[in-house]
This record gives C-alpha cells, sequence and structure tokens, in this order.
C-alpha cells in the first residue's frame, strides 16, 4: 500500500472520476485510464510536466478508433500520488512499465510530449523490446543546466502557491495571442496547473535536471517520429534536430507551433501521428 503521506490530502471527485489506479512496488499509486478496444495495438500516452492525462483529451475520439490507448498521470501529477524527494526518469520509466506489466501489455507504441519525450527516450534505450513505433515531440535529450532547475525548484517550494509558477508555463507553452485571449484551452491548462502539487513539480522537474540522454539515444532500434515547434521556447527546434540527428532512421516534422503542438495544430499534429503509426513496416 502507498505511503499515506504521499497521497493529496484532499483528492479532486471530478479530477479521479472514471480513473483507475495501479499501486507501484515502491509504493505510489498511480492514476490511468484506458480508452478504445481491447484488441487493439497498445498506444501509451505521456504527457507535459504541470499536466494531468486530460492534456490529450482532444486526440482520443480518433486516437481510440484505432488503439488500445492508455494514458496516465505522473507521479506528482493529477491524482497519482506525490511522493516526496526527487524523481529520475528511470523511476518515470519504470512507472510505465509497471503500468503496462499490470495491464498485459508487452509491447505499445509510445506518444511522448516534453517530459512524456523524456520517459518515452529512457524506455527505448533501456526496454527496448517493449516499444513498438516510438514518438517524440516537443522534447529534448537534455535540458541545462542543472542550476536553472536548482532554483526553480527552490522557488517553486518557496513559494504560497502555483499562481505564478502557473502564469509563467501558460507564457512559455502557447503564442501570446492565445495566452491572452484566454479561451477555453488557456482555462483548462490554467486549471491543470493550479492544482498541480508543487513537492510533484518540483520532484519531476529534477528527473529534467538529472537526465542526459544524448549519447544513449543512439541505441534507439524503434521507428521514430520527432514532433517539433518551430517556435517552441522550452524544448527548442534545435533540441528536436538533435535528437533526429542521433536516433537511426528518425523522421523529423516541423509544425509552427510553440510547446503543446498537439493542442495548437491538433488536426496537423493527428495526421503525422496516425500517418506514422500506421505506415506498413519499413
Amino acid at each position: 500500500m502507498a505511503n499515506a503521506s504521499a497521497r493529496p490530502a484532499t483528492p479532486d471527485l471530478e479530477e479521479t472520476a472514471g480513473l483507475s489506479f495501479l499501486t507501484t512496488g515502491d509504493g505510489v499509486r498511480i492514476a490511468y485510464t484506458i480508452d478504445g478496444p481491447d484488441d487493439r495495438p497498445a498506444l501509451v500516452l505521456s504527457n507535459s510536466i504541470g499536466t494531468t492525462l486530460h492534456m490529450w483529451d482532444l486526440q482520443i475520439p480518433e486516437l481510440s478508433k484505432h488503439f488500445r490507448v492508455v494514458r496516465y498521470d505522473f507521479r506528482g501529477h493529477g491524482a497519482s500520488d506525490v511522493p516526496p524527494g526527487a524523481y529520475s526518469d528511470g523511476r518515470l520509466g519504470r512507472d510505465v512499465l509497471e503500468l503496462m506489466d499490470w495491464l498485459g501489455i508487452e509491447r505499445a507504441h509510445f506518444l511522448g510530449l516534453s517530459l512524456g519525450g523524456f520517459v518515452g527516450q529512457w524506455l527505448a534505450i533501456h526496454a527496448p523490446e517493449r516499444v513498438e513505433r516510438l514518438i517524440l515531440s516537443n522534447t529534448a535529450a537534455y535540458l541545462g543546466p542543472a542550476a536553472y532547475f536548482d532554483k526553480a525548484i527552490a522557488a517553486v517550494l518557496a513559494a504560497p502557491d502555483m499562481t505564478e509558477t502557473a502564469e509563467t508555463f501558460l507564457g512559455n507553452w502557447f503564442p501570446k495571442a492565445m495566452v491572452e485571449a484566454n479561451g477555453p484551452a488557456i482555462q483548462a491548462f490554467r486549471k491543470m496547473l493550479l492544482n498541480t502539487s508543487r513537492q510533484g513539480l518540483a520532484g519531476n522537474w529534477a528527473a529534467v535536471r538529472d537526465a542526459d540522454l544524448r549519447r544513449t539515444i543512439a541505441l534507439v532500434a524503434a521507428p521514430t517520429l520527432v514532433i517539433a515547434g518551430e517556435f517552441d521556447t522550452v524544448t527548442s527546434l534545435g533540441k528536436s534536430q538533435e535528437i533526429a540527428a542521433t536516433i537511426p532512421g528518425a523522421r523529423l516534422k516541423v509544425l509552427p507551433a510553440v510547446h503543446l503542438s498537439n493542442i495548437e495544430f491538433p488536426q496537423e499534429f493527428m495526421a503525422e501521428v496516425l500517418s506514422f503509426l500506421q505506415a506498413a513496416p519499413a
């Protein structure tokens, strides 16, 4: 059973509705949900830091026609537990492997955006037999320097709430005009951010701080699509270009987006994802 101190003190009933839970080997409860028929190929979606599995809501109606889609909340985020301390890319990757084992999924396609992309790279390096095809969106193999993350972690833990951090994230994720218009998408992501545990954010930031996959992604054998945002200020286009140049045979697609390409350009994003996942084997 998970350590009670790791559980959110007052879970949001709306947040937990329709979710299932897995308790990992280290006692952390991970929230997940599944869409689509059981007999379809499995596709695991892994979202950005500061968001929940609802980051993919726009994609689910189409993806669930073709795949058994598994979404989950990172430890420290959403309806999952918030264990204390720093997390690691390896621990986040093992959370996915434990979830796949729990669901009886031997191999799956994997689509990860931002932090989810770090996890996807780790999985393809350390558990290549579990990854069928890999999509890395708006991510990097390394983000430094460490001092930047140390400062951000200290600041968010010292802050009274997530208000200032939420607005900073929104400004980094979306075009300025989109943030100023404050439409439904911005309101939804602001709510996700405001409800994010500061300890959970700090723990996941530590995973990004300590990850350096620049050399080891050369070992990735899974067919790989890299999706980049032309105007991404979080994980720059150059970061995606480096990944695509290092992973053997990887293909790069650049969308005129900032950071959350699946939200800014949902139709174009979906077209690339489906084309890649449904293509005949090379």
